[in-house]
């Protein structure tokens, strides 16, 4: 194996600088113990502690986990069977369904979240239904985790070796006790995996939730929004490092789960 140049390090080095300054910028500005931010006053975790006291947050932070959590579920059913299916079988226009299902993947936000504004909104006009809140935004995140655990659940069982269905089935196992019993074990991790993306994308979506919200739908991104429009204050600094660190165990969790079983080369 080749050693890495001083060169490479040092451009992947700037690259990390690059990447991660501005995120380390706001973790360490949220202990700093001066009200309205700016020059650095002191070190101080009040800030944190005042989140507690804070009941607009806190309604925030559980409409927040409330939305990534049910549509976290739902998007995790239906992606685990999208995936089983665009794997497992074939049906007519198989290959075009594969490649319409990375649209939500690769088109901007902003072009999802007024998609579904105008969705909702001919909805709401034609029957009556789907007023925006807190029904609206898990329906609009649904749309698009689904993808994302499709995704995650297709790849991790192209990964599997179908042999051992085929031994299962061999041995007399039914169609239904060969998924029970062979293939969801193992395809398991790539489920989890695929969950905690969705539960993190939910986590951190902004764009789709602002379009899609309602009266007393307000989700942390939203209100962080709000928030800096008036300055960025400490315990805005301390909100958004709360929501980085979720972020950043969710994606830690994601990557662990899809190594998880994976054969190691060589």
């Amino acid at each position: 194996m080749k050693r890495v140049s001083l060169p490479l390090w040092l451009i992947a080095g700037l690259l990390y600088v690059f990447l991660y300054a501005p995120i380390a910028v706001v973790v360490i500005y949220s202990f700093n113990s001066a009200r309205h931010g700016g020059p650095w006053a002191g070190f101080t975790t009040a800030w944190y502690g005042r989140l507690w006291q804070d009941e607009l947050e806190q309604h925030a932070a559980l409409n927040t986990f409330e939305l990534a959590a049910m549509s976290t579920v739902v998007a995790t059913v239906l992606g685990t069977m999208l995936g089983y299916g665009l794997s497992r079988y074939w049906f007519p226009g198989k290959k075009l369904f594969s490649w319409l299902m990375y649209i939500p993947v690769v088109i901007p936000d902003i072009v999802m979240a007024v998609a579904m504004l105008m969705f909702f909104g001919l909805v709401r006009q034609w029957l009556g239904l789907f007023e925006l809140g807190m029904g609206t935004m898990i329906i609009a995140h649904i749309t698009f985790q689904i993808p994302f655990v499709a995704i995650v659940v297709r790849s991790r069982l192209v990964g599997m070796d179908p042999a051992i269905e085929e031994a299962a089935h061999d041995l007399g196992a039914s169609t239904w006790q060969v998924f029970w019993h062979v293939t969801f074990p193992l395809m398991l991790p790539g489920v989890l995996a695929g969950a905690m993306l969705a539960f993190t994308l939910s986590l951190d979506d902004f764009v789709v939730s602002f379009f899609t919200t309602g009266p007393g739908a307000t989700t942390l991104p939203i209100l962080i929004y709000a928030s800096v429009k008036r300055g960025v204050t400490p315990d805005i600094n301390a909100l958004s490092t709360l929501i980085v660190l979720v972020s950043v165990i969710g994606t830690i969790g994601v990557t662990l789960l899809q190594r998880r079983h994976q054969p190691s080369g060589g």
